[in-house]
């Protein structure tokens, strides 16, 4: 199994070296960014671990990089922060797991065998059905090279038909994803919600992505129909 170990520490990064080395990995180690990016797409990898603190790009930015570049290598990102916005921007970026400094090599080692045994898969970044696009870390969400602008619910909404395209979700699971199990406001949140974001993504662009499948709920499209009515 080969690791590709990118921090800048380097009392930290012998240390991982060393103790990877002795577990049988073949451990290569990048100091920077750039270096990063360089061994990441040249050569596979079973297995990234990535600090998030380096000289030039921080390890969000580099995880990001690689998912669109299509290196799908299981990522553990190693933090000395500890908020969780920083572990969620993480996540969004298309890390596969965390890890907060500092650590015990035993659950680093653990960790990495899971990675390993769940493989590389792909983790797209960008969520995207045809011209319709949403970056869910950057929060942002395109109709071509139209920008939309979606309130916070309106934006988790769509995020969850895209990550679900061609499929029928119900009223009650959309309720569960976009709001929560305790949600006790009025009975057609849902169907309000979904009139507002089909006015953005649809009429103003001349599609219809966005459907009601009667007595079944709400589908996006896997391609958009053309026309507004």
């Amino acid at each position: 199994m080969r690791v590709l170990v990118v921090e800048d520490e380097l009392r930290t990064a012998a240390l991982l070296q060393r103790g990877l080395t002795e577990e049988g990995y073949a451990v290569d180690v990048a100091a920077d960014g750039m270096a990063a990016m360089w061994h990441a797409t040249e050569f596979g990898y079973d297995v990234v671990v990535l600090d998030v603190l380096l000289p030039d790009l921080d390890g969000f930015e580099i995880c990001r990089r690689l998912r669109t570049r299509d290196c799908w290598a299981p990522v553990l990102m190693l933090t000395a922060r500890d908020a969780v916005m920083d572990r969620v921007r993480g996540l969004d970026a298309g890390a596969d797991d965390y890890l907060t400094k500092p650590f015990s090599f035993v659950e680093l080692s653990a960790r990495l065998r899971a990675l390993i045994r769940r493989g590389a898969r792909e983790r797209p970044t960008l969520l995207q059905v045809g011209d319709l696009r949403l970056d869910p870390a950057g929060r942002r969400a395109w109709r071509g090279e139209t920008e939309l602008e979606l309130s916070p619910r309106e934006f988790a909404l769509l995020e969850l038909f895209l990550r679900h395209p061609g499929q029928v979700l119900t009223r009650t699971h959309i309720l569960e994803h976009v709001w929560d199990y305790a949600y006790e406001g009025v009975s057609n949140v849902v169907d309000q919600y979904v009139a507002y974001l089909r006015r953005k993504i649809d009429p103003p662009h001349g599609v219809k992505h966005l459907e009601t499948v009667r007595g079944a709920g709400y589908r996006l499209r896997a391609a958009a129909a053309p026309g507004s009515g």
